[in-house]
């Protein structure tokens, strides 16, 4: 079987796309475990981030990009507790919001692996504290259970399923679901 795969490859040499394309199906089969030419593994690809204790991932086209948490922030006249104020990211004002104050878990301390999330809303662009930010994780369509788990920060509503692999579960965080809320949308006290 090995020397027919490595024939496969060689006969691809002078054809370097159809190679690439090969060796991504045959590492696709790998992951999934399965065996033959008519595999077609789906790949979802998030980004991990941490509140408390918990982990979750949220899908990477709703995060435009990753930031250190802004050293100066300037607090919003009644705005609620929440809403950590405005930050100038490269000349452009952000709003910044403590994820784990909104949901009712506590409060950013400025712990040093923190980071904001920033997503790109229909109309206007929001950076969330998180604790920790784990970068890309992918997963297979497989590995996706529709059923949320229970939450210490309280933001079962927020959630859209999981992941799970082996004894690892990642809830699915979603930024339709937070957007679309209204204590989301009710940022004045």
């Amino acid at each position: 079987m090995a020397g027919a795969a490595s024939t496969d490859l060689r006969a691809l040499r002078d054809r370097p796309f159809e190679l690439l394309c090969e060796l991504e199906r045959r590492s696709k089969v790998a992951l999934a475990g399965a065996s033959g030419r008519d595999v077609d593994v789906e790949e979802w690809v998030g980004i991990g981030f941490r509140l408390d204790e918990e982990q979750f991932i949220v899908a990477r086209e709703n995060i435009r990009e990753v930031l250190m948490v802004p050293a100066l922030i300037t607090r919003v006249p009644g705005a609620r507790e929440w809403v950590r104020g405005l930050a100038n990211v490269r000349g452009h004002l952000l709003p910044i919001i403590d994820l784990k104050a909104f949901l009712g878990a506590g409060r950013f301390v400025g712990q040093r692996d923190a980071r904001v999330l920033v997503i790109q809303g229909a109309e206007l662009s929001v950076g969330l504290i998180v604790d920790e930010v784990f970068g890309f994780r992918r997963f297979l369509d497989s590995e996706r259970s529709g059923q949320a788990p229970q939450t210490l920060v309280h933001c079962d509503r927020f959630l859209d399923g999981a992941y799970e692999r082996g004894v690892e579960n990642w809830p699915i965080f979603s930024i339709e679901r937070l957007e679309r809320s209204e204590d989301f949308q009710r940022a004045a006290a």
